[in-house]
């Protein structure tokens, strides 16, 4: 396992861009940057925090989360909102996302921010689907702390994070993106799930936060196939990349280590192969 790069506060969002690297944010000391393989980072968008979610769009620019979803063109024209939030309904904003192969977009929402105090009691949030024309459609509720989102190898079923109650949970997915009901796909006994991806295998990677010390990996069956520790407790996510999607990118925050500016990202080889992320495809247009 190689350490390939540090100094960050809580690194969240990995996702990877054939044309740039490993893309990921800083959640709280804000900023979008990316990791060549080389090594070398560099900074996409600058300041914006509290982002917990990132996709590639077909585009030229990036779908990001935060305090809603939103389309960030890399040549530095307008930010496009996809979807807000709506604090009057419980909705503050908006953490991991992924896509479909056909470019739909699965966002989780926050009933209350989990990284910026503001207040309010612990509230659960949804899940919604940004559809190819733009629109949005809530198919799961109450989640308690949205996280991690990845499709099966054959796209039937969905993995979903609940950090706050300590599970995955997998819904049926149907042809029209529309989810069957929320079932438990594995508890969770050390840490917390956060960022999860899926291989082609179809084993589950679960990054464990809170205290987790690594990725637990999952069969599709939900028994335990491995764990991968790593030297800190703050495991927030990972993602597959590289040519052939085996280097497994595995990022970090701060919590429990001895700085604030411990956020970290770790490359390992694996044997078997991430399933690919598509890039989002939903048609861009300015909200009303």
């Amino acid at each position: 396992m190689e350490k390939l790069a540090t100094g960050y506060s809580l690194v969240e969002g990995p996702v990877w861009d054939r044309n740039r690297g490993l893309v990921f944010a800083d959640v709280l000391l804000g900023g979008v940057f990316a990791l060549s393989e080389a090594g070398d980072v560099t900074t996409l968008f600058e300041h914006r925090r509290g982002i917990g979610g990132i996709a590639v769009h077909e585009a030229g620019g990036l779908i990001v989360s935060g305090r809603n979803i939103a389309y960030k063109p890399f040549d530095g024209s307008s930010t496009i909102t996809l979807l807000d939030r709506d604090e009057a309904a419980d909705n503050v904003g908006y953490n991991d996302l992924t896509t479909d192969s056909k470019g739909r977009i699965y966002a989780g929402s926050l009933g209350s921010s989990p990284v910026f105090s503001d207040g309010r009691e612990p509230k659960s949030g949804n899940l919604y689907m940004i559809d190819l024309d733009g629109s949005a459609t809530k198919v799961a509720q109450d989640i308690r702390l949205t996280n991690g989102l990845g499709f099966s190898p054959d796209e039937t079923v969905l993995y979903h994070s609940d950090s706050g109650r300590q599970v995955v949970n997998c819904y049926e997915v149907y042809a029209d993106g529309k989810l069957g009901d929320k079932k438990v796909f594995v508890k969770v006994e050390k840490g917390a799930p956060d960022g999860l991806v899926v291989s082609e295998d179809g084993r589950v990677w679960v990054a464990l936060a809170g205290g987790g010390h690594g990725v637990a990996v999952f069969n599709a069956d939900g028994s335990t196939s491995e764990f991968i520790e790593i030297p800190q407790p703050m495991c927030t996510s990972l993602c597959f990349g590289g040519i052939d999607l085996k280097s497994l990118y595995i990022v970090t925050g701060s919590d429990g280590s001895d700085s604030d500016r411990a956020g970290s990202i770790y490359r390992l080889q694996t044997s078997v192969a991430g399933c690919a992320v598509a890039p989002a495809r939903v048609k861009l247009r300015a909200m009303d």
